[in-house]
């Protein structure tokens, strides 16, 4: 995207604050974003800085790719690469921002706080043997599923530029690298509080503790017990999220601790798709060998996960060690029973069912056991389902499907809401057009190799209305041919 070549002006009303520098100094690492050699703004979210009150209007295009590549800091930044932990595939690891720098943390103009964080900006003390640096590919993909997720209303980090770097940077081949600008209510994960438990310092878990509530859950701050209340809220927020994901057939494909964040949003997107054909045993991760964050294995890994939250906020619970146990214990038990509410709530959305019968969760199973049994799209299937033709379509001729659908009929005939009613609640909850792999790996392939974003701005700005079908955009519209369905992603791009 080309921002307006003018003179060079370097306050594009950043606010920036930086109060987590305030915590204790092994939270983190100071340090400046390592220079590139030749940043070129590869693509801009103008619709998102204009939301962040960021004003771009006389920024060029070079300014704007110092600025965003880490090459020039914005007043006000300062620098850090957050320290953290978490539990790799169920393995505890100490980890960091390995290849991501936090410039600060962004004030908008309406009160709201943003962590502003350039990710593949060179090596920091968390890098390991890596070389902190990102592929172009990857970072345009965060991109692209980022901003089709936020337009699908699930909570999510946000991307506001990726830069071309000009230097290459060693994969299985030499890549293209970038650097991409990430917008996050903030950058917190379970593998943070996992990564201070670790330094057996109570007072440090309570900081920490203290900061996220009043960062993230302020209606806490007088609660009695605060932390419980904490636990909780953390386990409902997750709870939503994992609803919505497996809702919008989407599999993140690696939910480790550190990729759990505490505000309740996506973030880390790496080996992440959504599906195609309806089938709860998906994975997309070429090194999840053994299903564990596959698509039906999702709510129980968010489980997993918060039981090690939980763990770390044990001293803070009770101060009877077997009380804080049991406290605990209940609360990440209640995990199952709420995320069962926030799915039940949005699948009858997706059927146009308003009110609530003990037999929906039958209907909705029979529905689900024969898309996986026939092999049908998930998100095609789901969104066909309101249209009147539907039992014309080859895809549907099954004797199976017309008994399950007479029942459903009967189901719509039994609330208030008119049939018309209904259609509309499932078109605004199924969506049209989602980011497809085959049409995101297309469009990925031909913008790095010919400087062709072409597609890639067309396929964002058919994401951008999710719900819509828009005759421009047909060719997103179905399924994927079986030769484009094969498909695995990666991590350590």
């Amino acid at each position: 995207m080309s921002l307006s070549l003018s003179e060079t002006k370097d306050d594009i009303c950043w606010r920036f604050e930086n109060s987590y520098m305030q915590l204790p100094q092994s939270f983190y690492a100071a340090l400046d974003p390592v220079p590139v050699r030749n940043p070129r703004i590869a693509i801009f979210n103008q619709v998102l800085a204009e939301s962040l009150g960021l004003n771009v209007s006389e920024l060029s295009d070079t300014d704007a790719a110092m600025l965003f590549s880490g090459n020039r800091l914005p007043k006000g930044a300062q620098p850090i690469a957050q320290a953290y932990a978490g539990h790799q595939f169920g393995h505890f690891t100490m980890l960091g921002d390995g290849r991501a720098i936090l410039l600060g943390e962004h004030v908008t103009p309406t009160g709201d706080r943003f962590d502003i964080q350039l990710k593949g900006s060179g090596q920091t003390p968390f890098s390991r043997r890596g070389d902190g640096r990102a592929a172009l590919a990857p970072m345009l993909r965060e991109y692209i599923v980022s901003e089709a997720m936020h337009a699908l209303n699930i909570p999510t980090t946000r991307s506001l530029a990726v830069v071309s770097t000009g230097e290459p940077v060693a994969r299985e081949t030499l890549l293209p690298g970038a650097i991409l600008t990430r917008i996050a209510s903030s950058h917190i994960r379970v593998g943070t509080f996992e990564y201070v438990a670790r330094l057996s310092n109570i007072d440090a878990i309570r900081v920490l503790a203290d900061y996220t509530i009043h960062r993230h859950y302020p209606n806490l701050i007088h609660t009695e017990n605060r932390y419980l209340e904490f636990l909780n809220s953390v386990i409902d927020r997750q709870a939503s999220l994992i609803a919505k994901w497996m809702l919008a057939g989407f599999i993140h494909g690696v939910m480790n601790t550190d990729n759990m964040a505490i505000s309740g949003e996506t973030i880390d997107y790496g080996p992440c798709a959504f599906m195609d054909n309806y089938d709860i045993d998906t994975v997309f991760s070429s090194i999840d060998y053994h299903g564990r964050y596959s698509f039906r294995n999702q709510p129980l890994a968010a489980q997993w996960n918060l039981a090690r939250f939980a763990e770390t906020l044990l001293p803070l619970l009770h101060s009877i060690p077997q009380e804080a146990i049991t406290l605990a214990e209940h609360a990440v038990g209640t995990f199952p029973d709420i995320f069962q509410r926030y799915w039940l709530t949005g699948m009858r959305k997706k059927l146009g069912l308003f009110n609530l019968e003990d037999d929906d969760v039958h209907l909705i199973e029979q529905l689900l056991q024969w898309i996986q049994k026939n092999r049908k799209d998930y998100t095609y299937s789901f969104r066909s389902l309101a249209s009147e033709s539907l039992l014309k379509d080859d895809l549907f001729r099954d004797c199976e499907f017309a008994a399950w659908h007479t029942s459903w009929q009967e189901r719509l005939s039994r609330q208030s809401e008119s049939k018309v009613s209904a259609i509309g609640l499932m078109q605004a909850n199924n969506p049209a057009i989602i980011p497809r792999n085959h049409l995101v790996e297309e469009a990925l392939t031909i913008a790095p190799e010919h400087s062709d974003y072409s597609k890639i701005h067309r396929l964002i700005k058919a994401l951008s209305n999710p719900y819509t079908e828009m005759p421009e955009y047909n060719d997103y519209l179905t399924p994927p041919i079986p030769t484009q369905q094969a498909y695995q992603t990666f991590c350590g791009t």
